[in-house]
């Protein structure tokens, strides 16, 4: 005798002109089968986390969609506020503040490197990053907020802090920090030395007694914790953005949300492949948590959640 399993149906797609992003998403969650299905159930997470008034909402990040055009979405949603905390690598700066002035370019995975490094021409998977993009205006733009920084009488400061610097004096209204700075949202990079903004601090510091203190940073991110009556999180890749906030959010029992997008896989043991249902083991997430792992490309499935997401008409 089969078993009979009580579920809804799979439905087919019915496509129309005009149809929104939040219908279409809505649709994916009918029709299923495969990543589709995730896609909807992270939409629906994510839903429930942002209406949930006692949640405090972590975003953690890799930089190299900061390169891309995903950069966009990061934005804007610092912009509307539907995080509260972000949690990102010293790339992120790099490229954030690189873009706010200079451009970068669209390429192929598929290139001459040697001709592009004759070049000065550095590929980040299929985007190009010319030298003047990218080292040369993040040493002019980081050399002369450090400079301001030291007249005014600053000689420490956390990654926080520094964000928010960034974003007040050397980005314009495009970028991640701006609106972070504005909207007053926290940022934290605890590899802050890991990137060019980071090398500059560390250029300045040769003839400064300028440091950077992390643990003021720790120190928030511990009081951040400890005061929320609930956490979530959408976390995008893995290596530290993630790994920094599923650690932090271990000592308060784990996160009551979790999105994660990867691409990695799981069978080499690595932090950016280890499924949500991991971290229970950890105690990182809580076993009752609502929680979902999608597997595939953050540049096509962020834009897509989160406009669906801002695109509700039922919100």
């Amino acid at each position: 005798m089969g078993m009979t399993v009580e579920t809804e149906k799979v439905r087919d797609y019915s496509l129309r002109s005009g149809m929104t992003v939040a219908e279409l998403v809505r649709q994916m969650g009918e029709a299923w089968g495969f990543t589709a299905g995730k896609i909807a159930v992270g939409v629906d997470i994510l839903r429930r986390m942002l209406a949930d008034k006692e949640c405090l909402k972590f975003f953690s990040f890799p930089a190299c969609i900061v390169a891309t055009g995903t950069r966009g979405v990061l934005r804007e949603m610092i912009k509307r506020r539907l995080v509260d905390v972000v949690v990102t690598t010293c790339g992120t700066l790099d490229h954030d503040l690189a873009r706010s002035w200079r451009s970068y370019h669209r390429g192929s995975f598929i290139m001459d490197d040697a001709e592009l490094h004759r070049r000065g021409v550095n590929r980040l998977g299929n985007i190009l990053v010319p030298n003047e993009s990218y080292g040369l205006i993040i040493e002019e733009k980081m050399q002369q907020l450090l400079t301001e920084l030291w007249r005014e009488g600053v000689r420490e400061i956390s990654s926080r802090e520094l964000c928010w610097e960034i974003g007040r004096r050397i980005c314009r209204e495009d970028s991640i920090l701006y609106w972070a700075a504005k909207n007053e949202v926290p940022v934290y990079i605890p590899g802050l030395t890991d990137g060019a903004v980071g090398y500059q601090i560390w250029l300045f510091s040769q003839d400064h007694k300028f440091t950077v203190n992390v643990l003021r940073d720790e120190q928030e991110l511990s009081d951040l914790i400890f005061e929320a009556d609930k956490t979530g999180a959408l976390i995008v890749g893995g290596g530290i953005s993630k790994h920094h906030v599923i650690w932090w959010n271990q000592f308060r029992g784990g996160l009551d949300y979790a999105v994660y997008i990867t691409s990695a896989p799981e069978w080499d043991g690595s932090l950016s492949g280890a499924k949500l249902r991991e971290a229970v083991s950890w105690g990182k997430v809580k076993e009752e948590a609502r929680r979902v792992t999608i597997e595939g490309d953050a540049t096509v499935i962020l834009p897509l959640m989160i406009a669906s997401l801002i695109g509700d008409d039922r919100d």
